[in-house]
């Protein structure tokens, strides 16, 4: 639920600010040959953990619909779950299309790698 006294199109906005936050340091520390390993999961938690003391007076700071429904849907409060649906789908699609327009297309082999199909065990498949 939002915070008292915290409209909910602005809880909207914060969880759509949230996700896209989440999803830019997600994607922009592991995604292919720019995977920074343990930092990436040290950058994530940070970010999460900043993310959740500013924003869970404003709305909780779920960031991911899914992890908002089952306490929305057992307390029987989802009048106002379309906030932690709308704000973080439409946050992580903005961030994909962030990530789109920095670093392009995905090359043929980081989608291989991605699917698979090239790794340690089969460097060479093509």
């Amino acid at each position: 639920m939002p915070g008292p006294g915290i409209e909910p199109w602005v809880a909207m906005v914060t969880e759509l600010l949230l996700t896209l936050g989440l999803v830019c340091v997600i994607l922009g520390t592991a995604s292919g040959a720019r995977n920074v390993g343990a930092n990436s999961a040290v950058a994530v938690g940070f970010y999460i953990g900043l993310a959740g003391m500013w924003a869970a007076p404003v709305s909780g700071a779920s960031m991911n619909p899914a992890r908002s429904l089952a306490p929305a849907a057992l307390g029987d409060v989802l009048q106002n779950y379309w906030v932690y649906l709308v704000g973080p789908m439409l946050g992580a699609t903005i961030a994909v299309g962030f990530q789109f327009i920095l670093r392009g297309r995905p090359t043929p082999g980081g989608t291989m790698t991605a699917q698979g199909v090239l790794g340690p065990e089969n460097p060479s498949a093509v």
